[in-house]
């Protein structure tokens, strides 16, 4: 009885770590879009990763933790590709095309790309019923992208679906990393190993231009520090303690919190459907997170 409180209380626990970390990710997309007003995709996708970098840093000296060791580099290379390289690159410039609205198909994607690499990567189980409803939330989001105008193909939606595959392969390895770290640790350390890398491409762009508006560099501030940073800090625990597949569905939900802070920061259209949708996914989320689940 003791061990079912102690794994309900770690899944609850985690779901609600993993909620946190879906809301700080939610407002990338528009703040990405006011950061492209002044400033270029590799500017955001670099920089910001070289400042999260630098703040990763001070939090190592000052709280010192374990450092990952021997194996335990592999995961959290995986984890710095796919988090500090492949998704602010491909995301950054899937904005150029497509509304920040448009780009949160990314999201629809993502919980079942985070869900299989969860499996192969850290040998969860998980049954059929899991992959009926969260393929029954994908499906849903996915509609009610397409019927809001993402049917139309650009090139910033194939640089949407790289961002889905780098993400959904980073985020499963943190995870991973996390069961034996701590989880802010591996946010940090991650972005610490990619730094000597980022350095060396941000030399070959503009610095960050002091001229730059308020808002401009408040959107980049958000960027580097809780998009690439802190949201990391609560997401990878969550994983860690509810699992990586079930935590991932979490992620539908950010897909009409993304809309709705669009609303509020870039005056997009929040109609009645995003509400109808999202009440419908929320329901996925909540029977996905019901089923049981095993690590092999």
């Amino acid at each position: 009885m003791n061990n079912a409180n102690s794994t309900q209380k770690s899944t609850v626990i985690g779901m609600t770590l993993g909620f946190i970390g879906v809301l700080a990710f939610s407002l990338t997309l528009p703040m990405t879009q006011i950061a492209l007003r002044e400033l270029s995709p590799e500017q955001i996708a670099i920089w910001r990763a070289i400042y999260a970098a630098l703040a990763a840093g001070v939090v190592l000296l000052v709280f010192r933790p374990e450092r990952p060791r021997g194996i335990q580099f592999l995961p959290l290379i995986g984890c710095s590709l796919g988090t500090a390289f492949g998704f602010p690159i491909f995301i950054s410039l899937a904005m150029q095309t497509v509304s920040a609205s448009q780009g949160a198909i990314v999201v629809g994607l993502l919980p079942m790309a985070t869900a299989i690499f969860g499996v192969l990567i850290g040998k969860e189980k998980v049954g059929k019923l899991f992959w009926l409803f969260s393929l029954a939330g994908t499906l849903l989001t996915l509609i009610f992208v397409f019927r809001n105008g993402g049917a139309q193909l650009k090139i910033g939606h194939i640089y949407l679906f790289l961002a889905v595959v780098s993400a959904g392969f980073g985020y499963a390895s943190g995870g991973v990393l996390s069961r034996q770290l701590k989880a802010w640790s591996v946010a940090c350390w991650s972005l610490i190993i990619a730094l000597p890398i980022l350095l060396i491409v941000g030399l070959s762009l503009a610095p960050l231009p002091t001229s730059s508006s308020w808002q401009v560099m408040s959107a980049f501030a958000y960027l580097a520090l809780v998009s690439q940073l802190f949201g990391f800090f609560a997401w990878y625990r969550g994983m860690a303690l509810a699992g990586i597949a079930r935590v991932s569905q979490l992620q539908l939900l950010q897909l009409f919190l993304t809309i709705g802070f669009a609303a509020v920061f870039l005056g997009d259209t929040l109609g009645l459907d995003v509400l109808i949708f999202g009440a419908a996914v929320s329901v996925t989320v909540w029977l996905s997170s019901r089923q049981k689940q095993a690590r092999s």
